[in-house]
């Protein structure tokens, strides 16, 4: 089974700049996991599957309330935190996107993406 959590917004304290770490900024995140199919057709119950609130939980927990110099050592943190605490997940992918990047220059924004494999 395969499964999404789309744009998912947070507001966090994260960059090399002092600026970015003092006022803060958005961060787009999108998540997907996979677990084994195998075991689809049992599932009945929350219990059965990896419940993605809780997924959610940790990545919100992991952007607001942590601070990261590189969006690289967040996504690590993120997939390390999220595929420790689910054993049922067999692979997962985080792509970060930051709007505002501190650039001179004209650039939408910037997306770090990290996929793992148990």
């Amino acid at each position: 089974m395969n499964i999404h959590l789309h744009e998912m917004v947070f507001y966090g304290y994260h960059g090399v700049h002092p600026e970015e770490r003092k006022l803060g900024q958005r961060f787009i995140v999108n998540f997907s996991y996979k677990t084994d199919s195998s075991y689809d057709e049992s599932i009945s119950k929350l219990e059965d599957t990896v419940d993605y609130t809780k997924v959610y939980i940790i990545i919100k927990h992991t952007l607001e309330e942590r601070e990261f110099f590189l969006l690289e050592v967040c996504a690590n943190t993120i997939l390390d935190s999220i595929l420790r605490s689910f054993p049922r997940i067999i692979y997962a992918n985080v792509k970060i996107k930051k709007p505002s990047v501190p650039i001179n220059g004209s650039l939408g924004s910037v997306e770090v993406e990290m996929e793992r494999n148990r």
